[in-house]
């Protein structure tokens, strides 16, 4: 079993101990459930109450929290939940990258590339022309399609798919399941039902990218569905044709981008949000949970509800929402005063 001094965590994340440096931590754990052979984290203030009750034997906290507890070595620093990342890492690192080479049952197609010390895993099929990074890993069973591009150290997680021409860059990490450059939903109506519109673009993704299980992005109509640099999606995700999404965009659980919207850098949509087609959402934008956004959103501004609204407004409009069933009785109430004043008149 692995163990760590208060001292060594302490130097690990730039940490300010006070306390008995020497204590043995055996791992990380939830503040509420830590025992005192274990060390967790308090994230600020609002939390101060769960952090009396802990017996952990260590915590990470802020630099001000007011603390009286004497049998807790404390780990004073400025952002508490990044320090016990690394504190998480020290006991549990990440697994090991499969060792390089190309398993014997995967299919390598004419003309594919496989750039020094990447991996490609059980079952994989790389289609003709595609071409694979120095570094890269493919798990069991990743489809890459012909004329597709990985870039350098890339990870793709068992079941994703990259459609033909697809082009992913550097140090991206795509989850289990993730289908990028299937086709944009389009159909125009006919007497005889819907006919297929055609969609010949690609999906370009830019570097840092991570993608989590199962999110689809399709293909442009004509040109390119762009992801850029940093971008991070969450599970279930799904970005439809000519969508661009600049540098830094955070995309929460099971949000859907309709065809052609435009989010800005740094923007944050939460879970569950829609948002419409030909839509511009402005750089440092933030859409609330299950909000359903018609209309641009400005850079910076925070939105809300559906219809989505700037969020002040939306939670006024929630509040007075609540006193409806008071008002409405209100309102019979007069109308049964009334009723007799509007006979006599």
């Amino acid at each position: 079993m692995t163990q760590r001094t208060a001292s060594e965590l302490a130097e690990l994340c730039g940490a300010v101990l006070e306390g008995d440096g020497a204590r043995r931590i055996v791992g990380p754990a939830p503040l509420e459930e830590a025992r005192s052979d274990q060390v967790s984290f308090v994230r600020s203030a609002r939390y101060a109450r769960a952090f009396e009750a802990t017996r952990a034997g260590a915590v990470l906290v802020p630099h001000d929290l007011a603390a009286g507890r004497r049998d807790v070595v404390l780990l004073r620093c400025a952002d508490p939940s990044r320090a016990f990342t690394r504190v998480v890492e020290a006991f549990r690192p990440p697994p090991p990258r499969p060792a390089p080479g190309v398993h014997p049952s995967a299919v390598i197609e004419a003309e594919a590339r496989i750039g020094a010390e990447a991996s490609v895993g059980a079952l994989c099929h790389v289609g003709a022309g595609a071409e694979l990074g120095p570094g890269v890993v493919l798990h069991p069973g990743v489809r890459v399609g012909a004329g597709a591009r990985v870039g350098a150290r890339s990870e793709l997680h068992p079941g994703v798919v990259l459609y033909p021409g697809v082009e992913l860059g550097q140090r991206c990490l795509i989850h289990a399941g993730t289908v990028i450059g299937s086709d944009g939903f389009g159909f125009d109506p006919t007497r005889e039902g819907w006919e297929k519109i055609p969609h010949y673009g690609t999906v370009v993704v830019g570097d840092d990218v991570e993608m989590g299980a199962n999110c689809a992005i399709d293909r442009g109509r004509f040109e390119a569905t762009r992801i850029g640099n940093g971008v991070k999606l969450d599970n279930l995700v799904h970005v439809a044709h000519n969508v661009i999404i600049e540098d830094g965009a955070l995309l929460i659980a099971q949000v859907g981008v309709a065809g052609s919207t435009r989010i800005g850098a740094r923007a944050i949509l939460a879970g569950q949000a829609g948002i419409a087609g030909h839509l511009s959402i402005g750089p440092g934008a933030r859409i609330g949970a299950q909000s359903g956004v018609g209309r641009d959103v400005p850079a910076g501004v925070d939105h809300f509800g559906t219809p989505s609204r700037e969020k002040g407004e939306a939670l006024r409009i929630h509040a007075l929402s609540a006193r409806l069933p008071d008002l409405l009785r209100r309102v019979r109430a007069l109308e049964e005063r009334l009723g007799p004043v509007e006979e006599e008149a």
